[in-house]
């Protein structure tokens, strides 16, 4: 019964927080729903017994991914105004694909509910950990998928790198060089300042 009761607890709040997400004015207040979102979801995996699933969530997604959303959304100075002028002119086809996606989940369910999906699925050993089955699986089944997946973000890394080490015009580099080579009587100036004076640059 308890177990039930945290279910839809979890799962109340993962809705909610996920619709303010969306709805929440300041982008600030945004983030800080969407990590409230993790963090429920991370207590579904839970209850599911997927642990790994669970603490993934909550170390890469809240503490490096929703942080990192976070710092951005707080440095960056967008207008935010100018973005949501264009709500009402998008509200139709954002609706069309809320009930698309709506239609696909209560399908799913449907289906589910069934017994058409998941008869086929290989039986797990109770024995067997959790990350223990699904490193076995991602290492074997998947790995291709799996290299494929660190062969992109490796690109979008060095991509990332290329372009913020890029040549760029108006800039003055800093040379190491001549700094080493600069000598203590042309970096100080000694001046005998009259009382009463400002000092000359």
């Amino acid at each position: 019964m308890i177990q039930v009761f945290v279910f839809y607890l979890f799962a109340t709040l993962v809705i909610a927080s996920g619709g303010m997400t969306i709805l929440a004015r300041n982008p600030v207040h945004s983030v800080l729903w969407l990590i409230l979102a993790f963090f429920n979801a991370a207590g579904l995996m839970l209850l599911l017994g997927a642990e790994f699933i669970a603490l993934l969530l909550i170390i890469v997604y809240v503490g490096a991914v929703a942080v990192l959303f976070l710092f951005v959304v707080m440095m960056l100075d967008v207008d935010f105004a100018a973005l949501r002028a264009g709500f009402a002119k998008y509200l139709p086809f954002g609706t069309l694909l809320a009930l698309v996606l709506l239609a696909e989940i209560i399908f799913a369910v449907l289906a589910w509910n069934t017994g058409g999906v998941g008869t086929k699925a290989a039986p797990v050993d109770p024995n067997v950990p959790n990350i223990q089955a699904l490193g076995t699986v991602l290492y074997t089944r998947y790995l291709f998928i799996f290299e494929a997946a660190g062969l992109v973000l490796l690109v979008a890394m060095i991509g990332a790198i290329v372009l913020t080490h890029r040549t760029r015009s108006g800039l003055r580099p800093q040379k190491v060089s001549d700094q080493i080579r600069r000598r203590p009587d042309e970096a100080t100036r000694n001046v005998n300042q009259p009382v009463g004076q400002g000092v000359e640059l």
